[in-house]
């Protein structure tokens, strides 16, 4: 029972664990992809980078030959200008890893040469992080549904004697003109009777 009790424990701070740690993880990023840190990318750098969404946590990494080049963190100007004299920071041990922190611009230039000035440079920017309060507050008030329309009573539905519409039929024909018809065929008949007995009589 009390090994049970230790592994129900023990699962319990894992979970706990795990749910704090996990939102901190990020994404990683291969810079240039297949061709990696190199002068000329088949795909140009800020092109590829505007095909992203960069979050805090997200790491980049640069893949290039160790001692062939190297990866400078500048500020803007030194971005424009390819100045490597000042960096905030350099990567050169072949594979760089670089994880943001923060968000807005990062700059990123080679150290390597005329690398910089022909091209192998870097601009990316970071989403800022959302407001958890101002989320949840638009969560919390879900939109109004549309009101509904009450469906029309179809005819056969309708209550007898109230909505139902009332229907005045014609009164059957009792005309003179239908009375007439009825005895003078029966007239007729005993007139020809008459006849012919009268024949046969005679």
């Amino acid at each position: 029972m009390e090994h049970h009790m230790k592994l129900i424990t023990s699962l319990g701070l894992l979970v706990l664990s795990v749910g704090f740690v996990g939102p901190c993880f990020g994404h990683t990023f291969y810079v240039g992809g297949k061709d990696g840190w190199v002068l000329h990318p088949h795909e140009n750098y800020n092109h590829w980078a505007e095909r992203s969404r960069f979050q805090v946590n997200d790491t980049l990494v640069f893949k290039y030959k160790k001692g062939s080049d190297s990866v400078l963190v500048v500020n803007e100007e030194g971005y424009q200008k390819c100045n490597k004299t000042n960096p905030k920071q350099t990567l050169d041990d072949g594979k760089s890893v670089f994880k943001f922190t923060r968000s807005g611009p990062f700059f990123f230039i080679s150290g390597h040469d005329d690398k910089c000035e022909n091209g192998e440079k870097l601009i990316i920017v970071v989403l800022a992080v959302r407001n958890r309060k101002q989320v949840e507050h638009s969560d919390s008030a879900p939109p109004t549904p549309p009101p509904t329309k009450t469906p029309a009573l179809a005819p056969s539905t309708m209550v007898q004697g109230i909505d139902k519409p009332t229907i005045n039929a014609p009164a059957p024909a009792t005309n003179s003109a239908v009375t007439s018809t009825v005895f003078g065929g029966s007239v007729d008949l005993i007139l020809g009777l008459g006849f012919v007995l009268g024949l046969v009589w005679f």
